[in-house]
């Protein structure tokens, strides 16, 4: 297996902040887009708790967007062409409080697809 092939970890940047680029713009359609639209998809939120895409999407039409935010360091890691991780460290507009982003992303016949993603502040305990 190759770790890091350039080329895979090249596309998973790309839809990684196209997501971002969708979470700031409250573009539904394309952060559902990116999601593996089936019932093992998973979401830990902040304080929120998601099996499967409908209860993602039901969540994302009923949020009225995400808070702002800004990226502070992201690890994006290929494992073979097929698999990924992507890990980044954010800030909230107006905050200093350092904000956490799991995701793993599955190569599809079409495309690229978050499977799980786990969002968290530090500090929470819940």
């Amino acid at each position: 297996m190759t770790i890091d092939d350039p080329a895979v970890v090249a596309e998973v940047t790309a839809a990684f902040h196209a997501y971002e680029r969708a979470l700031m713009a409250d573009d539904v359609a394309v952060m559902d887009a990116l999601f593996h639209d089936a019932p093992s998809t998973v979401r830990y939120g902040v304080g929120e708790v998601l099996y499967g895409a409908d209860e993602i999407r039901a969540f994302r039409k009923g949020r009225g967007g995400s808070p702002q935010r800004r990226l502070g360091r992201v690890a994006i890691h290929a494992y073979g062409r097929d698999f990924a991780t992507a890990d980044a460290e954010f800030f909230r507009e107006g905050g200093d409080r350092r904000g956490r982003q799991s995701q793993s992303w599955v190569r599809f016949a079409d495309g690229w697809k978050i499977v799980s993603a786990h969002v968290s502040l530090e500090g929470d305990t819940a």
